[in-house]
């Protein structure tokens, strides 16, 4: 377990984290978001003992990163792939980690192998791809068989059958009752690994939340309605709007209603008549709820085009 109590971190007159207090649990994975500079890097650093904290603590397990007799076995992350020697091999490095915190050096092998290193264990770092970086950063984070594991941008420089392979290791060690914090920037990955949300921007907590909730809170989701007859669809919108029920024309022959279910939209339709093709509800991805929840929180926004509407073509 990690705990945070009013960690606060300051660069002189700039506060990077301020005031974040979070329980993060074992046996789930829990996804850490938020803009560039939110301040998750230095929350993640203040936690691994990098970074020190002007104000309040973050504790692994009840004890500070520095009271920890061996860090590794307690835990493991990987925030920068490239913080290994170059001239160093993998197997060489790694071992050195080992020796450091009294760890047998048969778990060297142990952890190539579950990263997909073995074949090329005995080349230098330096001449590694990106990908293969970000794999051997992995192992070292995993060499301790550790109970909590943080990870930063994990699939960085993956190619899509090891970003679906980081997906099941990640899942599979919280199904073992760890605790796993990742921080990442793709939305696509966090709704389809993470079980819980920790979301904070300009350095303070936004929301905890769950995926499933942080989306069904979106104001994107809608029932779309398609009908042949534009007359009856207009005759059902003014009805929606006279219960100030949001509804607009998305072409003329269709509808995105918010506020209402599938189930109620139909039955209201049959109730007045209104022949329709098709009823369906059109869900907000966790990368619209995100940004819908952060947009006031972006402190390196750039100009953006127009944002299409669920379900409005490519």
């Amino acid at each position: 377990m990690i705990t945070l109590q009013g960690l606060t971190k300051r660069y002189g007159s700039q506060t990077a984290v301020d005031n974040l207090s979070l329980t993060i649990g074992a046996g789930k994975v829990t996804g850490f978001l938020g803009p560039n500079g939110a301040g998750k890097s230095t929350t993640m650093r203040m936690i691994m003992g990098l970074d020190h904290p002007t104000a309040g603590q973050a504790l692994i397990g009840g004890r500070s990163y520095a009271e920890l007799a061996y860090p590794l076995r307690e835990i493991g992350a990987l925030l920068d792939a490239k913080a290994v020697h170059p001239g160093r091999s993998a197997r060489a490095h790694l071992r050195s980690l080992a020796r450091s915190n009294g760890i047998s050096v048969r778990r060297v092998d142990e952890v190539l192998e579950t990263v997909g290193l073995t074949k090329v264990a005995d080349r230098r770092a330096g001449s590694f791809s990106l990908g293969m970086g970000q794999r051997l950063g992995i192992a070292g984070a995993l060499l301790g068989n550790p109970g909590v594991v943080m990870f930063d941008e994990p699939v960085n420089g993956l190619d899509p059958d090891g970003v679906r392979w980081i997906r099941g290791l990640i899942r599979g060690l919280a199904a073992e009752g760890r605790t796993i914090f990742v921080s990442s920037h793709l939305m696509s990955e966090m709704q389809l690994t993470a079980d819980h949300l920790v979301i904070i921007g300009k350095g303070q907590l936004i929301t905890e939340t769950s995926v499933q909730q942080l989306i069904e809170s979106s104001s994107l989701n809608a029932v779309r309605v398609r009908g042949p007859e534009q007359a009856g669809l207009q005759k059902l919108m003014d009805q929606l709007h006279e219960w100030a029920v949001p509804a607009r024309w998305e072409s003329h022959n269709e509808l995105y209603i918010t506020g209402l279910t599938v189930d109620r939209v139909s039955d209201l339709a049959f109730e007045m008549g209104v022949r329709l093709h098709e009823v369906r509800s059109i869900e907000a991805s966790l990368e619209q709820a995100y940004m819908e929840l952060t947009a006031d929180s972006v402190e390196f926004g750039a100009a953006s085009g127009h944002q299409r509407q669920p379900g409005a073509g490519a």
